[in-house]
Formats: structure tokens, C-alpha cells, sequence
């Protein structure tokens, strides 16, 4: 349904893209897709192993160990996941990343959507971070400009979000009002 919706709006409505163009950009979206799903089979892979091979339940026990605070542990995961948002692509996260970190959030009684919107949060920024931020670089292709020129640009923003990411991190109620009046 969203293809069909972006060739009407592409087509119909933005008239940004030609009829005949359609072969063309389905032969470069496929390539794109092709590179995708190799990366979400193997990060599926890990992520079945990382499973299996009870990674989840060493590390809950190992930080539980070591780590006493939820508050502790929190700010642990915002700097584990910038930095994995240097390196790694959105599918791939979840599917290696969300397996480890949803046992140590129940175990440090951090409820589930607020930890899911502490992940994404946290990975946009670090897609935006200097040096290695993906988006920094699609940026660049995308507008043509130096990736120093980008990193210059963004700055101000990285800082917002920054500031965003601890308020949502610490103060657990602005993501999580909305589930009890709607008691969910």
C-alpha cells in the first residue's frame, strides 16, 4: 500500500516522477531492497544465536551484579546506543540490540515502551553524530554538500536532541502519561 501511495503522489499529485520512469526507479529501489534484506538475514541470524546462545540472560545477570541503579543503568544504555547508532543501520538494531537490552530493562523495571522510545531516540542521535552518523552522509549525497559543511550544520540540532533524549530518558512519565489514560 505505501508504493501505491508514493507512485500516486510521485506521478499524480507532485508530478515529480514520469510514467516511464517507473522501470527505472523499481530496478534501482530493488538493488536498494536486495542490500537491505542480506543485512536484516544476517542481523536476523545474530540476533537467533544471541538467543539461543542465553547472551541476554548472562548480561542481565552480569549488570545486576555490577549496576544498582536504574538511573545507572539508563545513562549506560543512552552512550551503549549513540554509539551503536555510529555503526549500525535502524534493522539491524532492532534485531540485535532489542533482544539484549529488553530483559535488562524488565529486569531494572524500565517500562517496555518507554525503553523502545528511549532506543530510537537514542539511535537517531547517534545517527547524526560526528564522524561515522549515517544520516550525516545521506545528508550530504542527498543536498551535495561536504559532510564537514553537514556536521557544522547540525550541530545545534544534535544538542536538542541531546537535551531531548535525557528529558525522555529521566522523566519516564511524558512517555509513558499517554498508556495509563488510555490504559494500556
Amino acid at each position: 500500500m505505501s508504493v501505491i501511495y508514493a507512485v500516486i503522489l510521485e506521478v499524480v499529485v507532485h508530478r515529480d516522477l514520469k510514467v516511464r520512469d517507473l522501470p527505472r526507479v523499481a530496478l534501482k529501489s530493488v538493488v536498494i531492497l536486495g542490500g537491505i534484506l542480506a543485512i536484516l538475514a544476517a542481523a536476523s541470524g545474530f540476533s537467533y544465536y544471541i538467543v539461543d546462545a542465553q547472551i541476554p540472560q548472562e548480561l542481565t545477570q552480569w549488570l545486576r551484579g555490577h549496576v544498582a541503579s536504574p538511573l545507572v543503568f539508563l545513562l549506560l544504555l543512552n552512550l551503549v546506543l549513540i554509539v551503536k547508532g555510529f555503526f549500525i543501520d535502524i534493522f539491524s538494531a532492532i534485531t540485535i540490540v532489542v533482544p539484549l537490552i529488553a530483559p535488562l530493562g524488565a529486569a531494572y523495571g524500565i517500562n517496555p515502551v518507554h525503553l523502545g522510545i528511549i532506543f530510537l531516540a537514542n539511535l537517531e542521535l547517534g545517527y547524526l553524530t560526528p564522524p561515522l552518523g549515517l544520516n550525516l552522509f545521506l545528508a550530504s549525497y542527498r543536498f551535495e554538500q561536504p559532510v564537514v559543511r553537514i556536521y557544522r550544520d547540525v550541530l545545534p540540532f544534535q544538542l536538542v536532541m541531546l537535551a531531548a533524549v535525557l528529558i525522555i530518558t529521566y522523566v519516564p512519565w511524558m512517555t509513558t502519561v499517554l498508556l495509563g489514560v488510555l490504559n494500556v
